[in-house]
């Protein structure tokens, strides 16, 4: 899945014109070709080469470590052509798909290697979280430069389904709704997802989803990523709500679940 999202993303650089590079993205601080430095960078760690450690100055995007590993690998790559980026992309995660193949992780629950293993990564979170991270950004790409699609693909359904299952955590941890709560969750292309949230204030998800939920939710695939993702508030996306008004909003406003 990984492999082919990259491949999806690298075609889809090979036709953004060269005066789109510079467009911005909905990423704080970064444009189109800080985007493909960014993936460069990562998949050029990831198969084993080493991290630019470059000076980045302060800028007001960056907040934390990892936002400032990720910093210096677009910052290093700045003076780049697209095409040296989309070169090294290719190169660094061909690389990185041999070692895969010729020695593929024996145990999902043992630490990952390399960069994943610093950030304490076993081989089942980095495997779920490299195409997801790739599809983003390629998503990412395609709303700067009005290029929009891939929204069927294997790492498009992955990352949905992935973000639809945030549900329980936002609902329950981060708005904290009261015990009998019920929310549904509708994104096309995915499972409809519903939580109930109990005594003990967790929201967890139920198999059938009930007939009236307290809120109902209801977007398309690439509304619901653009918000779940962080790029874009419910303001400006196409959202569906039904039920309680004030209760879902807050549902939306805290959906942001990505770094």
């Amino acid at each position: 899945m990984w492999w082919q999202a990259i491949d999806d993303l690298t075609r889809l650089l090979e036709n953004v014109p060269p005066d789109q590079w510079s467009s911005p993205t909905d990423l704080a601080g970064w444009d189109v070709h800080a985007i493909a430095a960014h993936v460069a960078h990562l998949e050029a760690v990831m198969s084993g080469a080493d991290h630019d450690d470059v000076e980045i100055g302060k800028p007001a995007h960056v907040r934390g470590m990892m936002g400032s590993f990720t910093e210096q690998g677009v910052v290093a790559r700045r003076d780049r052509s697209g095409d040296s980026l989309i070169q090294e992309i290719r190169e660094s995660a061909t690389r990185r798909h041999t070692q895969l193949l010729s020695e593929p992780p024996a145990d999902l629950t043992a630490p990952a290697d390399g960069l994943a293993a610093l950030m304490g990564w076993n081989w089942e979170t980095l495997l779920r979280n490299r195409p997801f991270d790739i599809w983003m950004h390629e998503q990412d790409v395609r709303r700067a430069v009005d290029l929009p699609g891939n929204l069927d693909s294997p790492a498009a359904q992955h990352s949905a389904d992935y973000l639809v299952a945030s549900l329980g955590f936002v609902v329950g941890k981060r708005v904290g709704a009261p015990a009998g709560t019920s929310v549904v969750l509708a994104v096309e292309g995915s499972a409809p997802r519903a939580v109930s949230v109990g005594d003990d204030g967790r929201a967890n998800p139920v198999a059938v989803p009930p007939a009236t939920p307290t809120v109902s939710l209801a977007l398309g695939r690439a509304d619901f990523v653009a918000l779940a993702g962080g790029r874009r508030t419910a303001a400006d996306l196409e959202v569906q709500v039904d039920g309680d008004q004030d209760l879902a909003q807050q549902i939306l406003d805290a959906f942001a679940v990505t770094p």
